[in-house]
């Protein structure tokens, strides 16, 4: 499983993952976006339906009648069978990381976005997570609007 983490210094959570969904929708990817602040949840819906230039992105509340069919789908929680739209691609949006399903629960990627109040958190989690096999890692920074590789 590839684990990108995300640190948030100009943009907020919401911004950040509407600007990763704009570039893995037309690759095919679907997502799940975990966070347990349903607050930041109608936050990063507002965005993806358009808030950011680049982004017009449908997506849709879990535990509607039309969860597989959402290329996006916003959670509270992540559930233990991966995701009723069978994403690839989990992101926390709230900085929490949740431990995986058994079999990483169908997702090959999980993006973590976390801002300075969690950066020892996730340097922990990094810590912990290089020492499992099949886990691949990358830290990524903003720098001039841009995301760059740190790690």
């Amino acid at each position: 499983m590839q684990i990108d983490f995300y640190q948030l210094s100009r943009d907020p959570a919401e911004v950040a993952v509407a600007r990763i969904a704009a570039k893995a929708l037309p690759a095919g990817q679907r997502m799940l976006v975990v966070a347990g602040d349903e607050a930041l949840l109608g936050r990063v819906s507002a965005t993806l339906w358009g808030r950011v230039r680049e982004s017009f992105l449908p997506n849709g509340m879990a535990g509607g009648e039309d969860d597989a069919r959402q290329p996006i789908l916003l959670a509270t929680e992540l559930a233990g069978g991966g995701a009723a739209n069978g994403a690839g691609v989990v992101a926390f949006a709230d900085g929490v990381w949740r431990e995986m399903p058994e079999g990483g629960g169908g997702f090959a990627r999980a993006l973590l976005f976390f801002d300075e109040t969690g950066l020892m958190p996730a340097r922990a989690l990094w810590k912990v997570l290089g020492e499992r096999a099949g886990v691949t890692r990358a830290f990524w920074k903003q720098e001039d609007g841009r995301w760059v590789k740190a790690g």
